[in-house]
């Protein structure tokens, strides 16, 4: 009794079905049964003996963890069925972070909903048996009464829904300035500890920069891509070859927008079900890589210099080998993943004259691979 007490930080006249069932989930679940007759006991000599559904619902939870046959979702489904839990995933598949990962908006929300749904079971408005039981119109209005709660403005304006999605978001756009903050450093770092420092070859950019004119002028693949890439699609194409190069280059490593949608339809959009077009499977592509991966990459390209073969496969091979990164070893299917994704990265370059039509890095690519991917890092000027 005094541990529930001491983790649930009340008194045990004031213990809610909760709080047992989350203590109960702290300890050994053969110890936790073991001391459930006990607990019971307790609670009821102290005047709050709870109802014989939780009991019998703890006592059957608790007997499945033990047995190794209850499920994460099992579990969590009885930790709501106490009636103060808040829903992990709504219907509206707002989802809570985990107790360890929740920032300070995101625990006060959690901590208000647990509240207010502690008074709307004393008031009779939720009934912890019928959802022990798995009554499903108890639990559908369990779950009506929580969304209804998130979407509601509190008395300072936020909503609690969009107040924890938005802290949410600053946290992962945190952590994502902090990676591309410290793979910008490496990458300083590696290229200026080269042998020898890439030259620019002025007429490979020549050559380039026009054939690059002439193709971002074209509808459809490549073109579409390589200017929401770039950005073109919502600003002109700079005059200088090297700053239209560049902002090529680095979109491919961090585009700057998304394609265009006006040749979209709604039946597009309403089959889920449907294949990626060519566009949006190679944009996904460009996304979905991480900065370590590119600075693995393009680290090894650049110490290996012109003439090194820069194809999918071997690019997937010399991330998984690279010592600039951490990473354990990886399986086939990791690399089988990564050479997915470079699949896209290579096809593009070969339009920059990155690499030649074998996938070998030319001098160009040499010189500017570097320097777009130091472009795409770096923040954007005041």
């Amino acid at each position: 009794m005094d541990f529930v007490c001491a983790h649930a930080g009340r008194p045990a006249t004031a213990v809610t079905r909760r709080d047992v069932a989350r203590a109960l989930l702290a300890v050994p679940s053969g110890v936790a049964l073991v001391a459930l007759p006990d607990l019971r006991r307790a609670m009821m000599s102290a005047g709050n003996p709870l109802s014989l559904q939780f009991w019998e619902s703890a006592k059957a939870t608790l007997s499945s963890i033990e047995a190794g046959v209850a499920t994460v979702g099992d579990v969590q489904r009885w930790l709501e069925s106490t009636g103060t839990e808040p829903i992990l995933m709504t219907p509206s598949y707002f989802v809570w972070p985990e107790e360890d990962e929740r920032g300070p908006v995101a625990g006060e929300m959690f901590g208000r909903l647990v509240a207010y749904l502690e008074e709307r079971v004393e008031e009779g408005e939720i009934d912890p048996d019928a959802l022990a039981v798995g009554d499903q119109e108890a639990r559908g209005a369990y779950e009506d009464l929580q969304e209804r709660w998130l979407s509601t403005p509190l008395p300072d304006e936020r909503v609690p829904a969009f107040a924890v999605s938005d802290e949410q978001d600053e946290e992962l756009f945190a952590a994502w300035d902090e990676e591309e903050a410290f793979a910008l450093s490496e990458l300083r770092r590696i290229v200026g500890e080269l042998p020898k420092q890439p030259e620019l070859p002025v007429h490979e950019l020549d050559v380039a920069a026009a054939r690059l004119r002439e193709l971002l002028a074209l509808p459809g693949y490549p073109a579409n891509v390589l200017r929401a890439c770039a950005g073109f699609e919502e600003r002109p194409m700079p005059d200088d070859d090297q700053e239209l190069w560049l902002a090529v280059a680095a979109g491919i490593a961090g585009p700057v927008s998304d394609l265009s949608e006006s040749g979209d339809v709604l039946e597009e959009f309403a089959d889920l079900d449907g294949e990626l077009s060519m566009e949006d499977a190679a944009l996904a592509n460009l996304c979905a890589i991480q900065h370590a991966d590119w600075l693995a990459g393009v680290a090894a390209l650049a110490r290996m210099g012109p003439g090194v073969l820069a194809s999918p496969e071997r690019m997937a091979r010399l991330i998984a080998e690279s010592e600039d990164i951490d990473s354990d070893a990886q399986e086939e299917d990791d690399l089988d993943a990564t050479e997915g994704l470079f699949t896209s990265v290579v096809s593009l370059w070969g339009y920059l004259g990155i690499v030649d039509e074998d996938e070998v890095l030319t001098p160009l690519g040499w010189w500017g691979l570097p320097k777009a991917l130091e472009r795409a890092w770096s923040p954007p000027p005041e």
